[in-house]
């Protein structure tokens, strides 16, 4: 995203990198179930001190990653300041547990990890379980009910507001969007305001095969802007991440330039 404009067309500065302190392993520890959790753990410390520090120069963070467990790190960056809430828009709802989880990999279950469901690890971070609250947290755009029945997925808590795609085709994206903002933004919620994670995923596999878990179906370039418009608006949003977006698989970038185009639109 970076050589297709991001940073020209938000006017941005570039923070820096945080780069990962441990060699990728592809085995499950025997503790965590999990690939690389110690590494995902430290990972995490380091980045939360440096998505701490743009957000204590009262800026507003936009953290590209590779896979969706860069969410624990940011969280656990505004866990250390305050009550925030989540928006997480995501083609999948991510909440395994380690036993069910098919791949191992944190970033199928990043969800149920900062909502505190998990291995302590991973979940427990400096003592700060939860990162976020299951009421102070919404669920939006996935589509991914017949795999976690195939696997075995735990259920979403009733606290945690949910809109997968089908919600969203019913009652339109506009409408289930306000909804969310609401929800984020009431009385007696995440006062310190809320945190943006989209995953590349939750667009239509049509208009963006760039990602390593492709599923037929999704939002649409339009409906994307408008929800995380919908979210800036709201003047709640503290930083966002965008994660999943593989440039192996985008040969003519045109998934990055759209990625661009829709975190620009939204943010201008």
């Amino acid at each position: 995203m970076f050589q297709a404009g991001l940073i020209d067309r938000l006017h941005a500065r570039r923070a820096g990198r945080v780069a990962p302190e441990t060699a990728y392993s592809s085995s499950r520890d025997s503790a965590t179930l999990t690939l690389n959790a110690t590494g995902i753990a430290s990972f995490s410390r380091t980045l939360a001190d440096a998505v701490g520090a743009v957000i204590d120069r009262g800026e507003f963070p936009i953290v590209l990653g590779g896979d969706c467990s860069i969410l624990l790190g940011d969280l656990l960056a505004l866990k250390r300041r305050g009550r925030y809430g989540l928006l997480f828009v995501d083609g999948h709802a991510d909440f395994y547990n380690p036993e069910a989880n098919p791949n191992g990999e944190a970033a199928s279950m990043d969800l149920a990890l900062v909502t505190g469901r998990g291995p302590k690890l991973l979940t427990n971070i400096e003592g700060r379980e939860p990162l976020v609250r299951d009421e102070d947290v919404v669920l939006f755009g996935f589509r991914d009910a017949d795999e976690q029945a195939l696997y075995g997925s735990q259920p979403l808590p009733h606290e945690l507001l949910a809109f997968d795609l089908p919600v969203i085709r019913h009652r339109g994206a506009e409408l289930c969007a306000r909804n969310a903002v609401a929800h984020l933004t009431r009385n007696g919620g995440p006062d310190a305001g809320f945190w943006i994670h989209v995953d590349a995923d939750v667009l239509d596999d049509a208009i963006m095969p760039a990602v390593d878990y492709r599923l037929p179906g999704g939002l649409s370039w339009d409906e994307l802007t408008g929800t995380l418009r919908a979210a800036i608006q709201s003047q709640r949003a503290v930083g966002m991440e965008v994660t999943i977006y593989n440039p192996k698989l985008d040969a003519d970038r045109a998934g990055a330039r759209g990625l661009v185009r829709v975190v620009g639109d939204a943010l201008a």
